[in-house]
């Protein structure tokens, strides 16, 4: 008798965090990809980057494992949130908006009745802190009563893998999180 694998919407940043969390994750779960990242700009950047993850699934053959659930973009959401914490440092109160937003928005849609868990990659980059990753993931999950998967998948050479994968299937590795409210003007 086979186990059916938990229904598991996964927040996707980019590519190169989403080849090796999917790797990880996918034999334990039936994951969706939730690309959701009002956070990036210019719009051609979200563009390439949504691009960039389904050239991935392609290219890795999990067309027929992993489904990809698109939003539409909306950077309004970001700015309106995070204007005035412009001046914030990196990995400070503006980059938590910033995974707040995405993290509820995550929560709120696996809370559907479609799915079990949700969880993000955003945690296999060595610039984002797990700590804070999580705590958010499991206020959202309390909030729209959706089970959250903690992780910090950048442990056990997960950030390593996902280097390797990104080599190995040639996806562009962008240069900044997505944000350009600290960006030179």
């Amino acid at each position: 008798m086979s186990i059916s694998k938990q229904k598991l919407l996964l927040h996707c940043c980019c590519a190169p965090c989403a080849c090796y969390v999917i790797e990880h994750l996918l034999p334990k779960y039936d994951i969706t990809l939730l690309f959701y990242n009002p956070n990036i700009e210019p719009y051609d950047e979200y563009i390439k980057r949504k691009n960039e993850v389904i050239k991935y699934i392609d290219a890795a053959s999990f067309t027929s494992e992993v489904k990809i659930l698109e939003c539409e973009y909306d950077n309004a959401v970001f700015t309106e949130s995070a204007l005035s914490l412009r001046e914030e440092p990196e990995g400070g109160a503006r980059c938590r908006k910033c995974f707040e937003i995405r993290l509820y928005e995550t929560a709120n849609r696996a809370s559907d009745g479609r799915y079990d868990i949700f969880a993000s990659t955003l945690s296999v980059s060595p610039h984002k802190n797990a700590a804070v990753i999580n705590e958010i993931g499991l206020s959202a999950a309390i909030k729209y009563d959706i089970a959250y998967l903690p992780s910090d998948f950048k442990k056990n050479d997960g950030y390593k893998r996902s280097t390797e994968l990104s080599k190995t299937y040639g996806l562009y590795r962008q240069n900044y999180c997505g944000c350009q409210l600290r960006q030179p003007k």
